[in-house]
């Protein structure tokens, strides 16, 4: 799929299996807390191995996804990304990108259960810009065994009773943005059908 989504999945691939840390003095705020308690379920999964296309396997992957779908609007993040062209689209279409973009999402995260990642997350803030909650985290980690920071803000906003994510901004570059310019770039040269088949690839790609 042409490195469609690459910075997003990168992303998230980071967060999987990542011990957390606690930086800030002050108390969490509710977005701070929303992050943290979903980092903290879903990490909590991914460390209960099961051998690979075990009944074990597919049981943690199912609970994963759902975990997942509860704090990532991933609707509300296709949308966004795809607003130039959302209104042209006829429902089918919409329905068919949605689930595309939640596909490979998701997918990504479920990998994590046959991962070995370490990592550190270390909330350092939180702040309202609008109707919504940024929440601000570094990744700690290492590159080529030198010590290496990523920052990652969370972009929330309330859904019901619940705060959501529907953006991840990573060192200053989000998926909605990285994914609009990669959605526009494909749908301009060889239109929406084209963008579709490339997702469709990716995502079976997922899957193996």
């Amino acid at each position: 799929m042409c490195r469609l989504a690459l910075i997003g999945l990168t992303t998230i691939a980071l967060l999987i299996g990542a011990s957390h840390i606690r930086i800030a003095a002050a108390e969490d705020g509710p977005g701070t807390r929303a992050v943290r308690r979903a980092n903290a379920t879903i990490t909590a999964l991914l460390k209960q191995k099961a051998a690979p296309g075990s009944a074990d396997e597919k049981r943690l992957a199912a609970q994963v996804t759902s975990s997942v779908r509860d704090f990532l609007d991933v609707d509300a993040l296709g949308r966004r990304a795809l607003t130039d062209h959302w209104q042209g689209l006829t429902k089918a279409q919409k329905s068919q990108f949605l689930a595309l973009l939640r596909q490979l999402i998701e997918g990504n995260y479920v990998k994590g259960l046959r991962a070995n990642l370490e990592y550190q997350v270390a909330y350092t803030g939180e702040k309202e810009k609008g109707d919504d909650l940024i929440v601000s985290t570094e990744i700690k980690t290492k590159r080529r065994g030198r010590p290496y920071t990523i920052a990652i803000d969370y972009v929330l906003r309330k859904d019901g009773k619940n705060l959501r994510a529907f953006d991840i901004v990573t060192d200053g570059v989000g998926l909605v943005e990285n994914y609009r310019a990669q959605f526009n770039r494909i749908i301009a040269k060889r239109g929406f059908d084209d963008l579709i088949a490339r997702m469709k690839r990716k995502a079976e790609k997922t899957q193996q």
